[in-house]
């Protein structure tokens, strides 16, 4: 059988994002439990209503990623206690036009990184908020606010921090499990 397809929007368009890194590492740690693919939004216009009536491709493309994925994982930095603009932007486009969001009902779960204590806990708060509007059946607990610190994954995305991938062990498995509850894929 084949495994739950997560598609994986990270919130940051940095090639060097920390955020992006975890989403890699959780992506390994996941094999063999969930199929995780990163979308790639580096071309994705900024939205404009003025712009569905001739979607933009890059727009289609990353709507179909997201309505042919079983799941969706968020993974977001904190920009200004809140989450970053090209987050905010993906959530637009998918949602849009009026009544063809592909959103609604859709498991999903948040994470994120940042240098600092509270790992992200504003901004993913905040995307909780928008994405329970959006109808997204996310996952509550565990709540992943990831302090990252230089050398926590190695250049193959591999956890090298015992604690840290016991937290990120238990997270992947919470939202395997979840998955696979809304799915009816156990």
């Amino acid at each position: 059988m084949a495994l739950p397809k997560v598609a994986v929007v990270v919130g940051s368009l940095r090639k060097e994002s920390i955020n992006k890194k975890l989403a890699l590492a959780i992506a390994k740690l996941a094999a063999g439990k969930l199929d995780l693919k990163l979308v790639d939004l580096s071309d994705l216009p900024l939205f404009n209503q003025d712009l569905e009536a001739d979607y933009p491709a890059a727009a289609q493309r990353v709507k179909a990623e997201i309505a042919g994925a079983d799941a969706v994982l968020f993974v977001t930095p904190e920009h200004n206690r809140s989450i970053p603009a090209a987050l905010k932007n993906v959530i637009d486009w998918v949602s849009r036009p009026y009544g063809t969001s592909k959103w609604a009902g859709k498991p999903g779960a948040i994470v994120g990184t940042s240098g600092g204590a509270v790992g992200t806990a504003v901004a993913q708060e905040h995307l909780r908020s928008i994405l329970v509007a959006q109808g997204v059946a996310l996952l509550g607990r565990p709540e992943v606010y990831f302090v990252y610190k230089d050398g926590v994954f190695d250049a193959e995305h591999t956890v090298t921090d015992p604690a840290a991938k016991k937290i990120l062990d238990g997270f992947v498995d919470a939202f395997a499990g979840w998955v696979a509850k809304l799915t009816h894929t156990h």
